[in-house]
């Protein structure tokens, strides 16, 4: 069984069209703040593993602006909850001409206690402050960092497209005012969204990457 850790039925209906056996699982790890999405997920996936005893996937995605340096980025979850998607929006329009550019970034990160064999596919392997927080008596004994470290691979999945007014009802978060050839994230059905998104991207090379090392 694999666990998805997250509180969004709309991300595991999504995961589910490339896997089988995977269920929710709803657990408020601790979301450090970063500049980049890799180090966030996995330092959730390694919380979430040493929490459930099996193994977990964590995701970590987020909107970026070209003409705001990438912004929100890692900080999307924050910023539509302070300012709201909207105001994004607003902000991205007075701000920057067309056409808008911005890109959809998701990082998967999967730990199951387990090392990993080198891939193209990246490996985080800092545990420092992971171990840390789960009060990892050898590495403050000794300093060696490596002592508590819970290997993390790491799967990333991208979609180009724009900023545009609000369109359509369906998807969550940013997808009505992201574009991406013609149509909004929320003008799609989920179906459409998962054939093209971000997170469905992710998903797809995780998929196929478990399925091998399964066989």
């Amino acid at each position: 069984m694999l666990r998805y850790v997250t509180t969004n039925a709309g991300k595991v209906r999504e995961a589910r069209e490339y896997l089988d056996g995977v269920e929710q699982l709803d657990y408020d790890y601790t979301e450090v703040q970063a500049a980049e999405l890799g180090p966030i997920a996995a330092r959730g996936a390694r919380e979430a593993y040493r929490h459930a005893g099996e193994p977990v996937l964590v995701d970590d995605a987020g909107l970026f602006v070209e003409g705001f340096d990438g912004f929100p980025g890692p900080y999307s979850a924050y910023v539509e909850d302070t300012l709201g998607v909207e105001t994004v929006q607003r902000l991205v329009e007075r701000e920057i001409d067309e056409p808008r550019r911005a890109s959809f970034r998701c990082v998967l990160a999967y730990c199951d206690g387990e090392p990993f064999e080198a891939s193209p596919d990246p490996v985080d392997r800092e545990d420092r402050s992971a171990a840390a927080a789960a009060g990892s008596a050898t590495e403050a004994s000794d300093g060696d960092e490596d002592a508590d470290a819970l290997p993390v691979k790491l799967f990333h999945g991208t979609v180009r497209g724009r900023v545009v007014e609000p369109r359509g009802e369906g998807g969550f978060g940013y997808d009505p005012i992201f574009e991406h050839d013609g149509t909004t994230f929320a003008e799609m059905s989920a179906a459409e969204k998962n054939a093209v998104s971000h997170r469905g991207r992710a998903f797809a090379k995780f998929a196929e990457w478990l399925e091998g090392r399964q066989n």
